[in-house]
């Protein structure tokens, strides 16, 4: 790349560089940030990007594009990897290798009450309660209470609804349920309920999550010989039924943890078609909670920038993305003593991870015996994931082009530009004039763009007047957005679809004559005969006649996807405004001093908000965190 292509000032600075290590970034003319690097030595690292010409590729284009340069010196090259990092899941970077940040796991979690609950959890953990997991997904964590629920009859009820029962509900006469809510109470078999067995239950469900199913076992053998002894034959009976059920679940155990291995994470990569997967399986406490897959994003750009990183040592693709969720991946979230990978990991990564974590993880990169076996499951998931992302792509992109062409909004260079097709959809929702909401979800790189997504509450209007509602919406997002497009500072859509026919898109075409728009942008979605699906006409505000694509039609098939979401989420955020109108959830938000943690409390102890009314200023007292005069200005709010 040649010198003239950069500022003076720019290359100066590279030449300015100290030889130590740190964590360089690079910033377009839009002040995005291209990419984050790390480096033994800043000066010979990122003076390298400056002094060869790379011609046309990849690297050539994101360095002609460089106009600003920041630094951060390092003690050490692991202080480098972990804030590279923190910085590539911050900033965003277009060039380098990109994980969704996902830091909500879902976990199960046994409360601290004197006789606990077992529930499923998904956010910030604290100490009060034992939690367990990281789980893949919300279906292990469930199926985990069921065996729980099978295994030792705890309970899953709501403390509003436990602190009430008089009697046994149902679950207790399935044997779901000790029915710890009626102490004392004889089972079925003449057992006797109380807090020390309930406990010794809780204490046994711990053990046999943390991987200890054998001594738990052991020790309801011991239990169930001792009640033989004592010619207890009902009690012991009861505890041989339960040693049945755990030995049918750890039968039922596809996968047995050997040496050890009661919390380890399997990671395989398949990279194909400029695409890759991370598939991450999990066993904790022995039992292989399941998988759950990541597509990492410019895996193509972060490989041709990465190969002038240590360019001594040839290192793999797989290796590269492995690397990037190693990293990634471990800051937020728990790591287990072991994981097992597919490919080559750098020792400074791993060194950094466990100093990070504070755990000390052991890497095993070629496993044996059961370990290999586990890996090769985890492998051919991730070639799986990874065929169906692809054919899935594939068809979208397909579905993509069919509606640019069918509309003529087709760029003039191709397939490339319809990544930056992007389609808003507006949709009105309301239950006979009540609560009324409006959504506009967008569609852009061949998928919904959930992060786009917007509700508009609609206020000052007729109840049940849609034509009114999509005059104020449209005229809430595009009047300021119009303005900036005429500036240069933003982007008009490439297509408005609203969900109605002419009397819908005749609105719109007054909202985008105020505001100076074209009106080849919008396109109404006109219920066919019978409002059946795939009979449906666009309909345009330009005076171009009415179009059918026809049943079969893959342009027809995007539009009705994108009508649909739309529809889906105004509808979700309709009902929502609805319950919180009717049932009141909205007295307690607008209370100072009542957050999140505190309306909860309240919401739990007192069954709702006609419950927490009702209460007196003693009552509100008795719950956690509720001071003397918060009480009275909670009870002075409602009443």
């Amino acid at each position: 790349m040649a010198d003239s292509e950069h500022s003076p000032e720019l290359l100066a600075q590279v030449a300015a560089l100290p030889l130590l290590p740190g964590v360089y970034r690079y910033f377009g003319a839009d002040g995005a940030v291209l990419y984050v690097g790390k480096a033994k030595s800043l000066k010979k690292r990122v003076s390298s990007y400056f002094q060869k010409n790379h011609g046309g590729t990849r690297i050539g284009h994101m360095v002609s594009k460089i106009v600003r340069l920041e630094t951060t010196v390092v003690r050490s090259e692991a202080e480098a990897l972990l804030l590279e990092n923190n910085l590539i899941k911050t900033l965003n970077p277009k060039y380098n290798i990109l994980f969704r940040d996902d830091k909500s796991y879902p976990y199960l979690r046994i409360s601290n009450h004197a006789l606990p609950r077992i529930t499923y959890y998904r956010g910030a953990v604290d100490k009060k309660s034992q939690y367990f997991g990281p789980y893949p997904s919300a279906w292990a964590v469930k199926d985990a209470i069921v065996l729980l629920q099978k295994v030792f009859r705890l309970r899953t009820c709501e403390d509003s609804v436990f602190n009430n029962r008089t009697r046994p509900c149902l679950l207790f006469q399935i044997k779901r349920c000790s029915a710890p809510c009626v102490m004392g109470l004889t089972s079925m078999a003449g057992l006797v309920v109380g807090p020390e067995a309930y406990a010794q239950s809780v204490v046994d469900a711990a053990k046999f999550l943390r991987g200890d199913a054998q001594q738990v076992m052991k020790e309801l053998e011991t239990r169930m010989l001792s009640y033989a002894e004592r010619l207890e034959f009902e009690q012991a009976a009861e505890v041989r039924n339960q040693i049945s059920a755990l030995s049918s679940v750890l039968h039922q155990q596809s996968v047995e943890t050997t040496g050890g291995d009661n919390d380890a994470d399997i990671l395989a990569v398949k990279v194909m078609g400029g695409r890759a997967c991370v598939n991450l399986a999990m066993v904790r406490g022995g039992r292989h909670l399941g998988d759950r897959a990541f597509f990492p994003s410019h895996v193509d750009d972060a490989q041709a920038l990465d190969s002038l990183d240590d360019a001594q040592i040839p290192v793999t693709v797989e290796s590269r993305v492995l690397n990037a969720f190693i990293a990634q991946h471990y800051i937020d979230v728990p790591a287990p003593g072991t994981l097992i990978v597919c490919a080559a990991v750098n020792p400074e990564l791993m060194a950094s991870v466990s100093e990070h974590t504070g755990i000390k993880i052991s890497l095993v990169e070629n496993p044996r015996a059961q370990r290999r076996t586990w890996l090769e499951m985890a492998q051919q998931n991730a070639d799986l994931q990874l065929a169906r992302l692809l054919a899935e792509e594939g068809s979208q992109q397909a579905r993509t082009r069919a509606l640019a062409q069918a509309l003529d909004l087709t760029p003039s260079d191709g397939d490339e530009s319809l990544n930056s097709l992007r389609i808003e959809c507006f949709d009105i929702s309301h239950t006979s004039g009540e609560a009324t909401q409006a959504s506009c979800v967008v569609f852009q790189n061949h998928k919904m763009d959930n992060r786009e997504y917007r509700r508009f509450t609609i206020e000052g209007i007729t109840p049940g007047d849609d034509y009114a509602a999509m005059r104020q919406v449209l005229t809430r997002r595009y009047s300021k957005l119009a303005e900036a497009a005429q500036n240069g500072q933003a982007k008009l859509p490439s297509l408005v679809l609203v969900d109605g026919g002419k009397g819908q898109v005749s609105v719109a075409r007054e909202v985008f004559e105020q505001l100076g728009l074209d009106l080849a942008l919008i396109v109404g979605v006109e219920k066919g005969e019978g409002r059946k699906v795939g009979l449906e006409e666009l309909v345009f505000a330009d005076g171009r006649e009415k179009v059918y694509l026809g049943a079969d039609s893959a342009a027809l098939m995007l539009v009705a996807q994108i009508r649909d979401e739309a529809h889906r989420f105004a509808i979700t955020g309709m009902r929502a405004k609805r319950a919180k109108l009717r049932v009141g959830g909205g007295q307690l938000e607008e209370i100072p001093g009542v957050g999140p943690k505190r309306r909860a409390r309240l919401l739990q102890r007192f069954g709702g908000v006609k419950g927490v009314t009702n209460a007196s200023v003693e009552d509100l007292c008795t719950v956690d965190g509720i001071s003397q005069d918060l009480a009275e200005h909670i009870y002075r709010a409602l009443h």
